[in-house]
């Protein structure tokens, strides 16, 4: 009952035509999908399940289910299609592409605070926040402009994959304590910011981003909390 995550290889597929493999309670399963199911701190997508009848169907949220299934939630009291049917699977693109850019705008926060590993994160369309292993806060003007300079300068965000043991050997490409890399595939997908040598940040993840950090955009360091002895939240804002 695998579903075809086809956001992992473009992240920038709207709409997909799929089949419905199985309908329930529990939402929607598809045996292809551009809708990212929420993992890592990013949030499912939204958007809409269209029949050939032409009726619309409400997705509300994205998880994921056993087996490799992603399940697409839909609004109550929504008529289940049927197992079998050929669907058109549309994500909310406006909403998606603004998680992009905070997931990619996230990536560039942590390559500002190296050596530090990451306690926690949440991503929103809106804001975003990152929770950091230090002793002492960071300014948050030189964070600032750290994050404009690397927009301004537009590197490339690509992917890669490298084995899991590859990744064992090189563990400081991890930087989050509470969420580790997916394992058992043999292989571990890895977002690369940069073309240069070391780059601006290489690590695992299996989010949506955007093509370069230019795509970011305007984006600011909206606080930095002290939340515990050695945890330091920094909350970003993203501006339209």
């Amino acid at each position: 009952m695998t579903t075809e995550p086809l956001f992992r290889d473009d992240a920038y597929a709207r709409e997909t035509t799929a089949r419905v493999v199985t309908a329930g309670a529990d939402g929607v399963v598809l045996d292809r999908t551009v809708f990212y199911a929420a993992s890592g701190g990013q949030p499912g997508d939204t958007g809409r399940i269209l029949r050939a009848d032409g009726s619309a169907l409400a997705v509300t949220d994205t998880v994921k289910g056993t087996d490799g299934a992603i399940l697409h939630r839909l609004a109550e009291a929504a008529a289940l299609p049927t197992p079998g049917e050929t669907v058109t699977a549309a994500i909310d693109w406006d909403r998606r592409h603004r998680l992009m850019r905070m997931h990619t705008a996230m990536h560039l926060l942590c390559s500002l605070i190296p050596g530090a590993a990451v306690t926690g994160g949440a991503i929103g369309d809106a804001k975003g926040r990152l929770d950091f292993d230090l002793p002492e806060a960071p300014a948050k003007e030189a964070l600032n402009e750290g994050l404009a300079a690397l927009i301004a300068a537009d590197h490339p965000v690509t992917t890669e994959w490298i084995t899991e043991q590859e990744l064992d050997a090189n563990p400081g490409l991890v930087r989050t304590l509470s969420v580790k890399p997916p394992r058992g595939a043999g292989r571990v997908r890895l977002v690369r910011i940069g073309a240069g040598d070391p780059p601006v940040d290489l690590q695992p993840c299996g989010g949506t981003h955007v093509r370069s950090t230019g795509e970011v955009g305007r984006i600011t360091v909206g606080k930095v909390e002290n939340k515990g002895r050695q945890n330091r939240r920094i909350a970003l804002v993203l501006e339209a």
